[in-house]
């Protein structure tokens, strides 16, 4: 059984509810448990509680023994039995955990022993919602009502004039601000911390808490754009009425295939240290770098590459260095203490590396700082350049690094275009697509930088230019803020943060941030960039043609039949299918609303926040993944949401959605994730889907300060006690 993508309605939870779905997760009570058989690697034993074997409650085990904290989580079956499958020699404390319980009494124990548990049933609604994802808890949140916008500004309402609509409030709140840096939800955000101090009033206590720490700016900055006012009189309201006992709707249990996954971790990094994203092998070859180490990106917060060896349960560091010491460091000071870290400045990059990704032969590139932002003369007006010629740059925040594990040497590449995210077209010069460049996208032809050296001639970019004269070709063009002129074509400003390769053609495709957003399209033509030319497609809002509206996409990815897919800050995940276009997609009007007919848009399976009456979920996921190669064993071109609230991924499989919490320490927050193939003839053994913990407050995790972030494995068995 997976949950329908159909809008439901929650009803807030009492205490009958929750007894309720308390009764309805024990499948099979009074039952008699068949044995579980083990090998000798691995633990198992029937979880039972008051009335019998508990269905779909998780089991986890972890053990301090190994180089890094290592920990295995699986799901009881419709009997309650559960098997945690090959474990490393090790002794593990192993406990249970699900909704409606509180957590059991840990039990010591080593592979090869048959353990059975005892679960411990919650003493009440609030005990039991304790382990709810955060998303269920932000779903209590009450956000301003639609006749509130557009905001009246400080003397007025409290919003900011700049927010027009409730839409875009909640886009500013979720992943368009707050929510792409980390939860809203979790424990350390739903309460105010003891160690913040006293306040006279809680919207007080949010207006300390907001300028803790070195995001101390960036959080003020984005109250300022909600309306600052208004902002904390919501989160503070939000944080009284839990206080006083308000709790979430419910979750359900997994069920059906969401029993058969096997969670693995590890710890990696430093816990001053945060992560943005992971890698482990070559998207466009999934068996690459089998067996081998994943690679990791801090951001703002240290220059090395994290790098775990998941055979040996090792974690070690590549230093990432920058080419010019005057670089300067991507963090300021703390803007007032921080309740974990008081005066420290934890975060020191400089490197400021965001994404990796590996090619064919297992060099990990990365979107990295080379140095300051002022480009060198080839990239500026007056350069010989091709790209120069056509589009001169003055200056890029982020550029590429290039880490062969084979000689243990990085090397660097000044760029003249900003990178954010990396994805390899599937052509012979392996070229390496990036997206941050603003106004332009660039590209590095790897298989001349690796034979010459030659930065700048291996690089390009292209300003991003519509076809409105609908001659098919690139001509002059009017600017971004002109009006479209029939005769010419137009460039836009709608800068890629996505970024993806469309298999079938050779296009690259991309996400562009805003209200409502879009998606872009670009065909680099036989020789870009005086060749390139951009499509745009507005996500559909307010257009009554569309059966269900979203907005704001993050990151995106496309599948092998040429399908965009993306998370929308509406809380939908929406697919986008070009070929389901009716009308031009070239000519003056094809600047964005033209094709409303090739948008899906699916509701995340979490409660919508709680006055709230559109389509959409209280989920904020920051990436789509797709699947490709059925790396996970869902199948081919399965498109998977970083579930960030819902604390693990969300898998679209034939329109149903498949929830692979992770329940284990509680906090789940990742912004990528890459699927592995280490041995295709092991079944679901041979791989599976790494992520890491990308939020940039671990500490405010479960398990608290001095927590680490972790790379995460995601194995799906054919059933629950698979060996």
């Amino acid at each position: 059984m997976t949950r329908s993508v159909e809008s439901r309605r929650v009803v807030h939870a009492g205490a009958a509810l929750f007894a309720a779905v308390l009764l309805a997760g024990v499948s099979a009570c009074g039952q008699t448990s068949d044995a579980v058989e083990i090998d000798g690697d691995d633990i198992g034993g029937v979880v039972s509680g008051p009335d019998g074997p508990e269905a779909g409650v998780w089991v986890i085990a972890e053990t301090m023994d190994l180089p890094t904290r290592f920990n295995r989580t699986v799901v009881t079956d419709d009997q309650g039995r559960y098997l945690i499958p090959d474990l490393p020699d090790a002794t593990y404390d192993i406990w249970v955990r699900g909704y409606g319980l509180v957590d059991s009494r840990k039990i010591r124990t080593t592979p090869g022993s048959s353990e059975d548990l005892t679960a411990v049933v919650a003493p009440d609604p609030h005990a039991a919602a304790q382990y709810y994802p955060a998303a269920y808890w932000f779903s209590l949140i009450e956000v301003p009502e639609k006749n509130e916008f557009p905001g009246t500004g400080p003397q007025g309402n409290g919003i900011s004039p700049s927010i027009g609509s409730q839409s875009a409030f909640v886009r500013s709140l979720k992943s368009g601000g707050c929510m792409a840096c980390h939860q809203l939800g979790g424990k350390a955000t739903r309460e105010i911390p003891e160690a913040l101090g006293e306040f006279a009033s809680t919207s007080d206590a949010w207006a300390r808490r907001i300028q803790s720490g070195q995001a101390g700016g960036s959080m003020v900055g984005g109250l300022n754009r909600l309306g600052t006012s208004r902002a904390l009189e919501m989160f503070a309201d939000w944080t009284d009425r839990i206080a006083a006992g308000e709790v979430p709707p419910v979750p359900p249990r997994p069920q059906g295939e969401e029993r058969n996954v096997v969670i693995t971790q590890w710890d990696w990094a430093d816990p001053t240290a945060y992560l943005h994203d992971q890698a482990s092998t070559d998207k466009r070859d999934p068996t690459v770098n089998a067996y081998g180490s994943i690679y990791g990106a801090l951001e703002a917060s240290a220059d090395y590459v994290p790098v775990l060896d998941p055979i040996s349960h090792t974690a070690s560091q590549v230093p990432l260095p920058v080419r010019d010491p005057n670089t300067p460091v991507a963090s300021g000071p703390p803007m007032q203490p921080s309740p974990y870290w008081g005066d420290e400045a934890i975060w020191d990059s400089k490197a400021n590396a965001h994404n990796p990704m590996l090619d064919d032969q297992a060099r990990v590139w990365l979107t990295s700082r080379v140095g300051p932002s002022d480009n060198p003369a080839f990239c500026r007006e007056g350069s010989d350049h091709p790209s120069a010629r056509l589009f001169p740059t003055t200056r890029a925040g982020r550029h590429l690094a290039m880490y062969d594990p084979s000689t243990d040497e990085v090397s660097l590449i000044r760029t003249c275009f900003g990178t954010h995210h990396l994805i390899f077209g599937e052509d012979e010069n392996n070229t390496l697509w990036t997206s941050g460049g603003g106004q332009v996208i660039g590209w590095l032809n790897t298989k001349m930088y690796l034979e010459t050296g030659d930065e700048e001639a291996s690089q390009g970019w292209s300003a991003l230019v519509l076809d409105t004269n609908g001659n098919g070709r690139q001509d002059e063009y009017v600017g971004p803020n002109d009006p479209v002129d029939p005769a010419m074509d137009k460039r836009i400003s709608s800068g890629y943060y996505g970024v993806a390769y469309n298999p079938l053609d050779g296009t690259i495709w991309g996400s562009s941030l805003g209200f409502p957003g879009s998606i872009l399209r670009l065909d680099p033509g036989p020789n870009p960039p005086e060749t390139a030319l951009t499509e745009i497609y507005l996500l559909p809002l307010d257009n009554p043609a569309v059966p269900i509206q979203g907005y704001s996409p993050r990151g995106m990815d496309i599948d092998r039949n040429g399908v965009v897919w993306t998370p929308l800050a509406s809380g939908h995940m929406a697919s986008f299918d070009r070929s389901k276009c009716t009308g031009p997609l070239n000519g003056p009007g094809a600047t964005g609303g033209h094709c409303p007919e090739g948008w899906t848009l699916y509701p995340e399976p979490a409660p919508q926040i709680k006055n709230l009456t559109e389509s959409g979920s209280a989920e904020s996921s920051y990436y789509t993944w797709v699947d490709q190669f059925n790396t996970l064993g869902l199948g081919d071109n399965v498109p998977i949401n970083t579930g960030n609230g819902s604390e693990g991924l969300l898998a679209l499989k034939d329109g149903e959605w498949v929830v692979l919490r992770v329940p284990y320490p509680l906090g789940f927050y990742t912004k990528w994730m890459d699927g592995r193939i280490d041995d295709p003839d092991t079944g679901w053994k041979g791989r599976g889907i790494f992520a890491t913990i990308s939020t940039r407050a671990p500490f405010h995790m479960e398990t608290g300060e001095g927590t680490p972030s972790k790379v995460v494995h995601f194995q799906m068995r054919p059933d629950p006690l698979a060996r």
